[in-house]
């Protein structure tokens, strides 16, 4: 991260992209943000995410793995492939092991499965935006 973007963090809230299909999830992920005091955008599509996207626009990634389009996999995969250190956040419904490894192993600080408890997310995202 640069300096600049540090600074910046430091005197502004925090802004969390939330990419989910399921609009009650990123409603609800949405009012938690807000009274956590940060933040945050929210996206249907892991496209419109990335449509979005600059290296600095955002301090962290909750997104779901599945969705029409580009799966969360996918997603994670292509910011990888930018070069990004974005910090991103699983939280899904699948419980396989198998989707929680390759999350793990492309990038993804976090797998967290639905419904995730709000001292767990909290605690994991003040852990991402620390990094």
């Amino acid at each position: 991260m640069s300096p600049s973007n540090e600074e910046n963090r430091l005197s502004s809230p925090p802004v969390i992209a939330v990419v989910d299909d399921d609009e009650a999830m990123r409603d609800a992920l949405s009012e938690l943000l807000q009274v956590l005091s940060m933040e945050c955008r929210t996206f249907e599509r892991a496209e419109a995410f990335l449509a979005a996207y600059s290296p600095d626009s955002f301090d962290c990634l909750i997104t779901d793995l599945r969705m029409p389009g580009m799966s969360g996999m996918e997603l994670i995969r292509e910011l990888k492939a930018l070069g990004s250190r974005l910090p991103v956040i699983v939280i899904t419904s699948s419980m396989e092991v198998e989707s929680r490894s390759e999350a793990i192993a492309g990038g993804a600080l976090a797998y967290l499965t639905k419904p995730v408890g709000e001292e767990l997310l909290t605690r994991t995202l003040n852990e991402a935006l620390a990094r």
